[in-house]
């Protein structure tokens, strides 16, 4: 088999929003440094904001200055706004899914001007210094605001899978920021091959795996224009991807970082352990 390569990175500093490409990053026991820090909340009940509920949330850009301390955020028919990003402050209890704990609440500002762009009543939140979240799944681990785990790592091998299936089917090959991915690695042939690592390195950074990813709708919008555009792809991922004895469909892993360190693309992905 063919040694696997880092192909892409990806931090996403404020959870739901659009994504920022990166050439390198430190990787912390949380994840990609930054990844989802800030998120937003419903003003009444804490509850977390995401594309399931509100597509146009891909058409919010973050940008990241003075090492993420400072965030300038754009959206279409709004003036660019920035934010010096408060690491500690007022609390405001919040929740994603499982996990119920405080957020640091970032100002009537930023939740002024997210609540306009997305017609939301809305608070921005970051992840507290005294934050603690156990992850799920077959490796321990921890995570900020992400929706489970420290990072979500797909395969162009995969998505080469699935592009050719769309297209037997009369449809549109997609690009792979439907997925929302930290991690994208090339080199493997076979497709979904990411889904037997257990143990890996890579660049520096040792993650273990944690569980495979099933996909909610958010792979159903159309991250350029912010609004869902059809069934696809889950209804073709629905057709081999599918666990008979689990509801959903599956597309990427999802691993915990055992070791943190840096990973630039470019990396190689050395398997330490693969699936018995």
């Amino acid at each position: 088999m063919r040694a696997s390569r880092v192909h892409a990175l990806t931090v996403y500093p404020v959870k739901g929003c659009a994504g920022i490409p990166l050439d390198r990053t430190e990787v912390t026991l949380r994840g990609l440094r930054h990844d989802r820090q800030l998120m937003l909340v419903h003003s009444d009940t804490g509850q977390f904001v995401s594309q399931r509920s509100l597509p146009a949330m891909a058409t919010v850009r973050p940008r990241l200055f003075d090492d993420g301390a400072t965030l300038v955020v754009s959206a279409p028919g709004m003036e660019e706004f920035k934010l010096t990003v408060a690491p500690d402050g007022p609390r405001r209890q919040v929740t994603v899914f499982r996990h119920t704990g405080p957020g640091v609440d970032q100002g009537d500002e930023a939740a002024d001007w997210f609540g306009e762009a997305l017609r939301l009543r809305c608070r921005l939140v970051g992840v507290p210094p005294e934050h603690q979240r156990v992850a799920s799944g077959e490796t321990p681990g921890t995570t900020g605001f992400a929706d489970a785990h420290a990072l979500l790592i797909t395969s162009l091998g995969s998505l080469d899978e699935l592009n050719q299936r769309l297209v037997e089917r009369g449809a549109d090959p997609l690009p792979m920021n439907r997925f929302r991915p930290n991690i994208v690695l090339a080199g493997w042939d076979e497709p979904h091959r990411e889904d037997d690592v257990r143990q890996a390195l890579v660049g520096d950074v040792e993650i273990g795996y944690a569980k495979r990813c099933k996909r909610c709708p958010v792979p159903t919008v159309d991250q350029e224009i912010g609004r869902k555009s059809g069934p696809e792809p889950l209804r073709t991922l629905a057709t081999y991807r599918r666990d008979p004895q689990e509801s959903g469909v599956f597309f990427g892993m999802k691993a915990a970082v055992t070791q943190p360190g840096t990973i630039a693309v470019g990396d190689t992905c050395t398997v330490l352990r693969w699936a018995q």
